[in-house]
């Protein structure tokens, strides 16, 4: 190994270091496989014969990659065809554009240009070969490229559709300007036909809009008979749920780029009106500043990268915005900036726009559209989630594959701090809770190891902790997704669904926030749901608007049972669980009150 190193790094010829590299990741994974074998053998033997060795985590399928399966897999692209790559078909083509799409382009981007992957465009493919390129499809790494092939994800013969799509010209989906995103816009229900006030008896403040991911659905359920109460169609893999200042209008984005607006105060809450702001996004928000609550809606798209600004109650577009352009560090142009998170100043009519490939947030003020005005904010790259601290000033971000969390202060319009944390921080919204020691902290997880970062929030009472790291907590493991807290509790809750022990992805890690020496609490979620087959993957812990209750989803694939399990914060005993053949894969789960308040 040592000689291999060295040749990597000093002696070796481009075709020799292929080979070397090919050897080693082949010696690295058959030395995982006999570890693990002789791992199970130690544990069976501990345990009994007749024991089960400990299993791992099903395999995601397309539609549950982190990177997320994309509507634009479906798309016929043209084809480019470079004389020096491998020669493929059309159908082969048009299977990699798929395969491509539904697994690859949420961390390699859709010009291939790289994010939280590598970027695979042809002049670094073909330089590494054929050889090599299947060798870490098939086995992946340990830097996070998963095992497409030795999982059964892939088969040989797609393996080796893929070794050679990438050695072409990524295919360029097409644009969305206005006239395009006009053409999809449906107005429903005419605001003058609504409701002037609240039709049902729901608690609108205790309703929960839950993701029934691979559907096309939500489900609204109530927080305290927890029945289903309604199920609305909305798009192709429902991404999150956001809600007006007022409490009024659920907006519901899909990964189709489809936005639904669900009027809660209907007798029956229906869509009022839909748009489609491009053919791949995540986020939807809405204004909040004090003159402009529901006035606007604001969505990003990943592609094309752009955001699109929209009146708050029918959804007509007004303006489009663009995000190409230079990167925050090296200054180089990337042509697929995409729109990760968004979120609403309460300090300025203004949208926080997270430009994820260049590390840009956009602050567009919407004060004036006729003349718009919008400060760029220069943060590490890769800007993905994130939420604000307890004062609601300071954002929170997510620079997942910069391992950094920028702080930008929303009174000022400026960032106040870079802190560095673990590897791939993915908070979500993250959590806020007071530290016996160091007061107000906003703690993140992460995907890539198994601490969870505190960082001090106050500048005023606690200026010495403010925006550094006060403490790192061990978790369950790596692969968190979500975690939470709430003012009126003294636990944090942390998730890790897409760590590959099937152990520690079902169940939960609860701290006591006023004895983080103690460690974590770890609660069966998915054995107390009582499911039959299936990943039954935990996450994203969501509380009632009473902050007595925490609501985990119990996640499976699309042919299997889902469902959620309710937890009684205080005692952390099983309160209920939901089950009901409509809730197909349900992940994200979001209170109104919690979601419109901003309280996390």
């Amino acid at each position: 190994m040592i000689a291999i190193c060295f040749l990597l790094r000093y002696g070796a010829s481009a075709q020799a270091k292929n080979h070397i590299e090919e050897t080693f990741v082949r010696f690295i994974f058959i030395k995982q496989l006999i570890a693990s074998s002789l791992m199970a053998a130690i544990s069976m033997a501990a345990i009994g014969a007749t024991a089960e060795p400990q299993k791992k985590a099903e395999p995601l399928s397309s539609t549950q990659e982190i990177g997320g399966a994309s509507p634009l897999g479906a798309m016929k692209l043209h084809q480019n065809i470079n004389p020096k790559s491998p020669a493929m078909t059309e159908a082969e083509f048009q299977t990699g554009t798929k395969i491509y799409f539904e697994r690859c382009a949420g961390c390699h981007g859709v010009l291939r240009k790289g994010a939280t992957g590598k970027a695979l465009t042809p002049d670094i493919t073909l330089e590494k070969g054929s050889d090599y390129l299947n060798t870490f499809i098939y086995y992946g790494s340990a830097q996070g490229m998963p095992n497409w092939g030795t999982s059964g994800t892939l088969s040989k013969e797609e393996v080796d559709i893929m070794v050679k799509y990438i050695q072409h010209e990524p295919p360029t989906p097409p644009e969305m300007g206005m006239k395009e995103v006009e053409a999809t816009w449906k107005l429903l229900i005419e605001p003058k036909n609504r409701p002037k006030q609240q039709m049902n008896k729901w608690d609108l403040g205790n309703l929960f809009s839950v993701t029934l991911r691979d559907a096309g659905k939500i489900a609204l359920i109530d927080g305290a008979s927890k029945k289903i109460v309604q199920i609305l169609d909305t798009g192709y893999a429902v991404h999150i749920s956001r809600i007006s200042l007022s409490g009024r209008y659920l907006y519901v984005i899909g990964r189709d780029a489809k936005i639904v607006l669900i009027d809660l105060w209907m007798e029956k809450p229906a869509a009022v009106a839909e748009i489609k702001v491009g053919l791949e996004a995540r986020s939807v928000e809405t204004s909040k500043f004090k003159g402009f609550e529901d006035r606007y809606a604001i969505a990003g798209a990943y592609w094309p990268p752009q955001y699109v600004m929209m009146d708050g109650d029918t959804l007509k577009p007004l303006r489009i915005v663009g995000t190409r352009g230079m990167t925050s560090d090296t200054q180089d142009y990337h042509p697929e900036p995409r729109v990760a998170a968004i979120v609403a100043s309460h300090f300025r009519p203004e949208f926080l726009v997270n430009a994820k490939e260049t590390g840009m947030v956009h602050m567009v003020n919407y004060a004036d559209l006729e003349n718009l005005k919008v400060t760029m904010i220069k943060t590490p790259r890769f800007l993905h989630d994130g939420g604000f601290e307890s004062t609601g000033r300071y954002f929170m971000d997510a620079a997942n594959a910069s391992d950094k969390i920028a702080v930008i202060d929303t009174k000022e319009d400026k960032l106040a701090a870079v802190v560095s944390v673990g590897k791939t921080p993915h908070p979500g919204r993250g959590a806020n809770f007071v530290h016996p020691k160091f007061g107000p902290v906003w703690a993140t997880g992460h995907l890539g190891d198994e601490t969870i970062t505190l960082i001090g929030t106050d500048p005023v009472k606690h200026k010495e902790q403010a925006w550094k790291v006060v403490e790192t907590l061990k978790g369950a493991g790596g692969g968190s997704l979500f975690l939470k807290s709430h003012p009126k509790s003294k636990n944090l809750w942390v998730d890790t669904p897409l760590n590959p022990d099937e152990k520690v992805s079902q169940s939960i890690a609860v701290f006591d926030i006023n004895h983080f020496g103690n460690g974590f609490k770890s609660l069966p979620i998915a054995e107390w749901a009582g499911l039959g087959k299936g990943a039954k993957r935990v996450l994203q812990p969501e509380y009632n608007k009473a902050g007595n209750e925490v609501w985990f989803s119990v996640w499976s694939a699309a042919n299997e049972e889902s469902a959620i399990v309710v937890v009684d914060d205080k005692t952390l005993k099983l309160k209920a669980v939901i089950k009901d053949k409509a809730l197909i894969t349900p992940t994200g789960k979001f209170n109104v009150y919690n979601t419109q308040h901003d309280v996390y």
